[in-house]
């Protein structure tokens, strides 16, 4: 397990992007915590660092954002409406899953029974310095990322 505190919207983003570097597909990654707690921050600097220059918005109404970026596909999912984790069957979510991709997802617990299974969660709360990152290997693949990322600049 590895924990941190982060001050601001710009070290969030920091973070998510030494997660990238830190990052190989394919990687199942969950995000939970309470609404505004920087998740979907965390997922935009993860996403620009891995290629993308546009726009990373949350995926609360689309539930699915897709990210191809060369070698890697990306997918943001925000689950936050969904009413039941079967409704994520129409979104192909099975077919998704390949060696190529990277899956990034908030409120995976909307999606439990459907979601495949995660390898890193990242636990994102409050305190007094900004917000609290606890990040939990939940597979021999998550707890390879931790060791990376604690090697990464």
């Amino acid at each position: 397990m590895l924990e941190l505190e982060l001050t601001s919207e710009q070290q969030q983003m920091a973070f998510g992007a030494q997660l990238a570097a830190a990052c190989e597909a394919p990687c199942v990654i969950y995000l939970e915590g309470d609404l505004g707690s920087g998740k979907t921050t965390l997922t935009r600097g993860f996403i620009r660092a891995m290629g993308h220059h546009g726009a990373v918005k949350s995926p609360t109404y689309t539930l699915l954002e897709p990210y191809p970026l060369g070698q890697v596909v990306c997918y943001h999912l925000d689950l936050y409406r969904l009413a039941a984790a079967d409704e994520l069957e129409y979104l192909g979510l099975r077919d998704l899953l390949d060696e190529r991709a990277v899956m990034l997802v908030e409120w995976p617990e909307k999606g439990l029974g459907v979601l495949p299974p995660a390898d890193l969660l990242i636990e994102l709360s409050y305190c007094d310095a900004g917000r609290r990152i606890r990040l939990q290997g939940k597979s021999a693949k998550g707890r390879m990322l931790i060791q990376r990322f604690n090697g990464v600049d």
